[in-house]
C-alpha cells in the first residue's frame, strides 16, 4: 500500500519512512504544506499522515482543501498539540485519526493500521489469488502449506499484482507505486524483483504466474 507522510522534521521524516517501508507500505515523504497537497492530488495514495505544523501550508488547510475537491483516501494527523478543541478541529477538517507527538512507533504503526482498514475499499490482511495467499502482516508468501518471506518491495510488488489480477501494469506504474516518484532506483530493479517472484511461485509449486505483455507491462493471472 502507498502512503504519503508529509513532515518538516527531516529527521523525523526519515526515521519513520524507514519504518513504514520496513513494515511493508511504499511511502512518499514530503517536507512542507504545498508539496504535501501537490502530491495528494495526484492521487494513487491509500492514506495519508500529515503533520500539523508544516511551512507554506498547515495540514489543517491542506486536509480542509483535499476534502473540498474530494479526496476521499483517510488521513492520520500527528502534533504536538493535544487539547481536545485542537483534535476537535483536526476531526472536522476531515482527518480519521489523530496522534500525539512524541509518539512509540509501534503505536504509530498500528494507528495506520487502523486508518487503512477504514478505507471504502478495505482490504483484508491476507489476500487469497487462486491457490496462494499474501499475508500482509507478516509478508509472508503460502501455497500448500509452504511459505516464504519476500523482502519490502518484492512484497509490495506481489501486492500491486495479485490486487488486480489480468491488469496490466506498465514499468512506470510499478515504479511509480512501489519504489515512488523520488526514488533513485532503475527500472532493472523491477526486472529483477519479478524474475525473483516467478522463481518463488515456482518453488511453491502455485499455479499462479506473472506474465509479460512485451512492450506494455505485468499482470498476474491464474492460470487453468
Amino acid at each position: 500500500m502507498r502512503l504519503l507522510f508529509a513532515e518538516d522534521d527531516r529527521d523525523l521524516a526519515r526515521a519513520v519512512k524507514v519504518l513504514l517501508e520496513h513494515a511493508g507500505y511504499s511511502v512518499d515523504a514530503v517536507h512542507d504544506g504545498r508539496e504535501a497537497l501537490d502530491y495528494a492530488r495526484s492521487g494513487g495514495y491509500d492514506g495519508v499522515i500529515l503533520d500539523w505544523m508544516m511551512p507554506g501550508m498547515s495540514g489543517i488547510e491542506v486536509l480542509e482543501q483535499l476534502r473540498r475537491g474530494g479526496f476521499s483516501a483517510p488521513c492520520l494527523m500527528l502534533t504536538a498539540r493535544d487539547a481536545v478543541e485542537d483534535r476537535v478541529e483536526g476531526l472536522d477538517a476531515g482527518a480519521d485519526d489523530y496522534l500525539s507527538k512524541p509518539f512509540a512507533s509501534n503505536e504509530l504503526l498500528a494507528r495506520v493500521r487502523a486508518m487503512l482498514r477504514r478505507r471504502a475499499d478495505y482490504a483484508p490482511d491476507v489476500l487469497r489469488l487462486g491457490d496462494i495467499e499474501l499475508d500482509r502482516a507478516s509478508m509472508m508468501l503460502r501455497c500448500g502449506g509452504q511459505s516464504t518471506k519476500l523482502s519490502n518491495k518484492s512484497f509490495q510488488l506481489m501486492e500491486l499484482l495479485a490486487e488486480r489480477p489480468g491488469t496490466i501494469h506498465t514499468i512506470d506504474q510499478i515504479m511509480e507505486k512501489v519504489w515512488g516518484w523520488d526514488t533513485e532506483s532503475e527500472v532493472n530493479v523491477v526486472w529483477v524483483n519479478i524474475s525473483m517472484l516467478r522463481k518463488k511461485l515456482k518453488e511453491l509449486g502455485a499455479h499462479v504466474e506473472i506474465r509479460v505483455t512485451r512492450g506494455v507491462g505485468y499482470s498476474m493471472e491464474v492460470m487453468g
